[in-house]
């Protein structure tokens, strides 16, 4: 009897697929649309700012540079807490990326930061 039940909401689901409509509009990307994020002058050069809010780390590696990445890391999936010594640091393993790239500079973190593309535009660094 479990089979045939979940037979039919399978087969109920695919009935409400809808496939090649034109007319709709691809889904935003979660906080796109070109918000402002952070000013330009609140991020230091070799360093950053971690929009806890957010959860985006916006880093300015050089100077004019500007990088935005995920603030929550990808060891256990906590909200890093700052940037300094040209890393971003999660509190609650010890693991450090880069301010470059977002790479693993210590772990236990298994891999980079996701990054987000951004854009500065009227001395403000926004999603792109």
């Amino acid at each position: 009897m479990r089979r045939r039940a979940l037979l039919l909401s399978l087969a109920a689901l695919a009935g409400c697929a809808k496939y090649g409509d034109e007319n709709t509009p691809p889904a935003a990307p979660p906080g796109g649309g070109g918000e402002a994020l952070v000013r330009t002058s609140a991020v230091p050069v070799g360093g950053g700012t971690v929009l806890t809010d957010r959860k985006i780390v916006v880093t300015q590696p050089a100077a004019g540079e500007f990088k935005a990445f995920s603030a929550v890391c990808t060891h256990q999936g906590c909200v890093v807490k700052d940037v300094s010594g040209g890393t971003i640091n999660c509190p609650c393993h010890g693991s450090k990326f880069k301010v470059a790239d977002a790479s693993v500079a210590a772990g236990p973190a298994p891999r980079p930061l996701e990054p987000r593309p951004v854009t500065v535009k009227a001395g403000e660094v926004r999603l792109a």
